[in-house]
């Protein structure tokens, strides 16, 4: 999904509908929604703390730039990114559009 590459986040970003959360995720190879289908995951694994830190600057400029921030789980070899949208409890089309940024991050083909 391309335009999730150019979007930019929407503070009154919609839930969204099963439908749109299907065609969604199936763009968004590598990221599982929660059995509630709430938040997103992807495990991004690395070979060292280097690159795993230099991965998790990358996130933190899509969030600041967005000004949507995932929930990050950072070991010395991998870093685990999850969103969801706090506001509406579960997704919108917000988290989509960061996952497909990051999942782009050239820090993330380390992966």
């Amino acid at each position: 999904m391309n335009e999730l590459l150019l979007a930019q986040c929407d503070p009154k970003a919609p839930l969204l509908d099963a439908d749109t959360r299907a065609r969604v995720l199936a763009a968004l190879p590598g990221w599982t929604p929660d059995p509630e289908n709430r938040l997103i995951a992807r495990r991004f694994g690395f070979d060292n703390y280097y690159q795993t830190m230099a991965f998790v600057d990358a996130v933190a400029e899509i969030a600041h730039a967005q000004d949507h921030h995932p929930e990050l789980l950072v070991s010395f070899n991998a870093c685990t990114v999850s969103y969801t949208t706090h506001s509406r409890n579960g997704l919108t089309l917000n988290d989509a559009i960061c996952a497909a940024q990051v999942s782009a991050l050239p820090e993330a083909s380390a992966a």
